[in-house]
């Protein structure tokens, strides 16, 4: 039986302890550091390294000063190599979540316009109970939450705008309203306009609108707001990837935009920015935390009992 195993072995001499002896090598720069990372004796750390070399009959490493470097061959290896150990990880997490029904990692998709101190406080208080359980947190814009979701690149979906997509087996609550404002710098050209509601529509196709992206990546992609085709040329558009950069594009007179009240209160306050005397359909929206009905984790359902109790 032991001959049989050591002829297993021989044959396919990539481990996975080897792999992540690769990558901690290769993340650390040495042996020894690497060592320290997976509580081994570097003795075995560089007998691991040597014993897949002499197998696969090729160099792994080159010394670079003091440093330990992949060769051109150790670099597929542990390029390859490191997609089989996120697999294996996602595997071992599948199943502790079939095992236990708390889940190892959530993760979340925040619209870029919400009030985001009001998700992290949540998230603060439910780490303190879970803590064993990992947040992924990216901003989605518009259309691109819904197709997130759709797609399972993420279980949540907090802050997203509707219409919420049907037929797609996705539950939603209701977590409050957006409350965007549109506005223009006090130092641009037209700001003595802001509260001439005539004379603003007027000018409206004239004015160049600071967009943030669809995140979407498959689905067309939708605007709304100032950004609405009916309003303005395609020309007069600048496109930015999150609210911060919007801001900061508005408030150095690029063009005009709606940005949530919450982040921009302080400019408002010392007269930066000025409200555009407008109403349109992006002002005041329901927003939804969005799930899939198929989703029965524990952890993504404490963390919506969570949100919804702060909201209410």
């Amino acid at each position: 039986e032991s001959s049989a195993a050591s002829d297993v072995y021989k044959r396919q001499p990539i481990t996975i302890e080897v792999l992540e002896t690769l990558d901690a090598i290769d993340r650390r720069g040495s042996f020894a550091k690497a060592s320290e990372e997976l509580n081994k004796a570097t003795s075995a750390v560089s007998y691991a390294v040597q014993k897949l070399e002499e197998q696969l009959d090729i160099a792994l490493f080159q010394r670079q000063g003091r440093r330990s470097v992949l060769t051109p061959a150790g670099q597929l290896i542990l390029q390859e190599g490191r997609k089989i150990l996120s697999a294996t990880s996602r595997l071992a997490n599948n199943a502790k979540e079939i095992a236990t029904g708390w889940e190892p990692k959530i993760r979340i998709a925040l619209e870029s316009t919400l009030n985001s101190p009001m998700l992290f406080a949540v998230l603060a208080e439910f780490m303190k109970d879970h803590e064993n359980i990992e947040i992924d947190l990216i901003e989605s814009v518009l259309s691109g939450g819904w197709e997130a979701l759709d797609q399972d690149r993420v279980e949540l979906l907090v802050g997203v705008p509707g219409p919420v997509p049907s037929q797609k087996g996705f539950r939603t609550l209701v977590i409050g309203k957006s409350d965007l404002v549109p506005v223009i710098a006090a130092t641009s050209e037209y700001a003595s306009l802001a509260d001439d509601t005539e004379a603003l529509l007027a000018i409206l196709p004239k004015l160049r609108r600071i967009i943030t992206h669809d995140t979407a990546r498959f689905d067309i992609p939708r605007s709304a707001g100032l950004s609405d085709a009916r309003l303005n040329s395609p020309s007069l558009n600048f496109y930015v990837q999150n609210i911060d950069q919007k801001l900061q594009a508005i408030l150095a007179g690029i063009g005009i935009g709606h940005l949530p009240r919450q982040r921009i209160q302080q400019h408002l306050d010392n007269g930066t920015l000025k409200t555009l005397n407008i109403v349109t359909e992006a002002s005041n929206h329901d927003n939804f935390i969005a799930w899939k009905i198929t989703n029965k984790g524990k952890g993504l359902q404490a963390l919506i009992q969570q949100l919804t109790a702060m909201e209410g």
